[in-house]
């Protein structure tokens, strides 16, 4: 088996501006996913928003705040999952819930 990371990236003002019985809806969705494919899944948490990271470039020591980017969808999450092959794991992905955004599957690099 290999392990890819699924990131979660979706539209924060819409999590910001949603009602509590979407969040709610989103949440189940998220509990659905988890007990659906619980064997495949090895970590995963949800980030705090894009106005409580730090970004660091430790070749210039410069150390700002904010993300490194600003764009419409963050990185709001992740799962690490283990799956057969890339289609196995994507396969996976399209199950987890986004309001507006989307999901990034990248295989776990392994080193020798």
């Amino acid at each position: 088996m290999s392990q890819y990371l699924i990131l979660i990236y979706d539209d924060e003002q819409a999590w910001a501006e949603a009602k509590p019985s979407d969040t709610g809806k989103m949440m189940e969705g998220h509990q659905a996913f988890q007990a659906k494919h619980q064997s495949a899944i090895v970590g995963g948490n949800a980030l705090e928003p894009t106005a409580t990271a730090t970004t660091v470039r430790p070749n210039s020591d410069t150390v700002t705040d904010g993300p490194f980017a600003e764009t419409k969808e963050a990185l709001g999450g992740y799962y690490l999952i283990e799956a057969a092959d890339l289609d196995a794991a994507i396969a996976i992905a399209k199950d987890v819930p986004v309001f507006t955004g989307g999901l990034e599957v990248r295989p776990i690099m392994v080193f020798n």
